[in-house]
């Protein structure tokens, strides 16, 4: 009964005269209507993860609003006053496509300058990379992007980047969330000083797109002989992808006509994520139509991309973000390497991203930095390395960035890396898959597969600290018959060896991450999103093939293993 009580106070303080009549009216029904969604928007508030703060749009402190954002946004304020005085504060400000987007991108804005802080904000929709650019092109101290990812229609967020264009990190991040918490709404300045706003647009496209043509291009031939298919799945990278692929030379690109026009209600797809297979049906379907040699998709903000090229068989296949990763590192390594390395480069991944990423590494003899999961944690490198050579990285979850010019996933560049990839290779008699084959004999045969579970609410937000608790308390001994010799625990920073209870550090921050290894390779990692109300499982396992031609057969009895260590997992919906 308490936490009832504590919900409705929490609801009825959002009945004041502070808040405006739409707010009071949708929280007057939800008093008198509907207890169950009052619970939902009250039990918590809307807290940073690893993709910033990011939920269900409406009122209610766990909900996406103007209060929210204009709480954030106020104690951001307040901490770049403390960190860098008062003097020559700017911002810049970008949005997606979603509903809500521009009016909330509008408030923010008004925020910091009624806080004395100069706003630079895009006039129009722009990509999340272009944001992060912009932070240095403007010479910042931070930025902010409304976005949701590839989140559902019904929710939006609330990026935030730092003055070298990374997202957030500690100890930032954490002294930010405590400047917010130390306010009442109350506290937000909401009278925009106009005179500080100042909207921006083709000067700072011009810089992006040059930068991305730049980092992406790398001379190939071939690129007249290059069909490609393109999706921007409603989203923003309508605003980049095309130009940028035009100013590289390809000219052959069919565009999905009806998923072209930024749209946040999605209308096309089931979700506006190109990890998802369906996602792409209608690319895919232009694509084997016109017998493209490539399809691209992108999500709302363009920071991830979907890649389909076409197999052995001729069929297009849609490879996951761990295969992207993997060639179009390769590729970029190649091309450093004919200049002559330095000695000091270094690629980067992350935990639960594949294993091969480190093989590929050594293959080379560069170094294979890994971070927790998120692009803030890659950019943190480069900003935490001055003296050393960023070439690219990139995560398990479609996401890739190429070079330090933007300091987070960039769908744009990455778009343009894999139509040279493409290009090359069929120049070479060759393809795509083809040389993603080649990696496979060269550095070793992984397999790797994501499992989510969702869980909403209240309750699903015990239902998966419970499911953590128990992998710690209670831990698997063997996956699909091989034991278990390592669990490294993220969250107390330890890596265990169980058959000897001896323990080292790891080194990193602490995130609620524990992977499992096994003596034959294997690797579990469990993992509850930092964004989504889910659990993710990320399962890697290893084989080897002397030959392209034994590809298939290893990749079935390696599927296999994969669906005997769920087995082991037993998990439950």
């Amino acid at each position: 009964m308490s936490i009832q009580i504590s919900i409705a106070e929490r609801a009825q303080k959002w009945l004041t005269d502070f808040f405006d009549p739409d707010t009071k009216q949708e929280i007057r029904e939800l008093l008198q209507q509907n207890p169950e969604e009052l619970q939902d928007r009250f039990y918590k508030t809307l807290e940073f993860g690893t993709g910033g703060m990011r939920g269900i749009m409406g009122a209610g402190t766990n909900r996406i609003n103007k209060y929210t954002l204009g709480k954030s946004t106020q104690g951001l304020s307040s901490y770049l006053k403390t960190t860098f005085g008062n003097e020559g504060l700017k911002v810049v400000i970008a949005y997606d496509c979603r509903h809500n987007s521009q009016s909330l991108a509008r408030t923010v804005a008004e925020v910091f300058s009624a806080n004395g802080i100069q706003v630079f904000l895009f006039s129009e929709l722009r990509t999340t990379p272009e944001l992060s650019f912009a932070v240095r092109h403007l010479g910042c101290h931070a930025g902010v992007v409304l976005t949701a990812s590839h989140n559902p229609p019904e929710y939006n967020g609330y990026k935030v980047y730092w003055q070298d264009g990374g997202q957030i990190v500690p100890p930032e991040d954490g002294e930010i969330i405590a400047a917010i918490d130390r306010l009442d709404y109350e506290d937000i300045l909401f009278d925009a000083q106009p005179e500080r706003i100042t909207e921006i647009d083709t000067e700072v496209d011009e810089a992006f797109m040059e930068a991305s043509v730049k980092n992406g291009s790398f001379g190939v031939p071939g690129k007249e002989n290059l069909s490609i298919v393109f999706t921007s799945l409603h989203g923003t990278s309508v605003t980049a992808i095309p130009e940028v692929l035009r100013r590289a030379g390809y000219h052959n690109v069919t565009q999905i006509a009806e998923q072209a026009v930024p749209d946040g209600a999605f209308p096309t797809v089931k979700s506006p994520n190109p990890e998802e297979p369906e996602a792409l049906k209608l690319a895919l379907a232009k694509g084997a139509e016109i017998d493209a040699d490539i399809v691209i998709g992108t999500d709302p903000d363009s920071d991830r991309l979907g890649i389909a090229v076409k197999n052995e068989a001729g069929v297009l296949e849609l490879l996951n973000g761990n295969q992207t990763m993997v060639l179009m590192t390769r590729f970029l390594l190649d091309q450093h390497r004919k200049k002559g390395f330095e000695g000091n480069e270094f690629i980067a991944t992350t935990i639960v991203s594949t294993p091969m990423m480190q093989s590929l590494a050594d293959a080379f003899a560069v170094e294979c930095k890994t971070s927790l999961t998120g692009f803030k944690w890659i950019a943190k490198m480069i900003r935490d390395f001055p003296d050393q050579y960023f070439i690219g990285g990139g995560e398990e979850s479609f996401g890739y960035m190429v070079g330090d010019f933007v300091r987070d996933k960039d769908a744009v560049t990455a778009s343009l890396l894999a139509c040279e990839i493409a290009a090359w290779a069929k120049a070479r008699g060759s393809s795509f898959y083809r040389e993603l084959l080649g990696c496979y004999v060269a550095y070793g045969c992984y397999r790797e597969r994501l499992v989510s579970l969702t869980k909403k609410g209240m309750d699903g937000a015990t239902q998966i600290s419970n499911m953590m608790k128990g992998f710690r308390e209670s831990p698997l001994k063997t996956l699909d018959g091989s034991p278990v010799i390592r669990i490294d625990d993220y969250q107390n920073g330890t890596s265990k060896n169980p058959e000897n209870g001896k323990t080292t550090e790891i080194k990193l921050p602490n995130s609620n991450v524990l992977i499992y290894t096994t003596a034959d390779g294997t690797r579990l990692a469990a993992r509850p999103s930092g964004t989504e109300p889910k659990i993710k499982f990320y399962i890697s396992v290893r084989g080897s093939i002397a030959s392209e031609t034994e590809y298939e057969g290893e990749k079935q009895a390696l599927e296999s293993k994969i669906d005997r260590v769920l087995e082991d997992l037993k998990l439950e919906e």
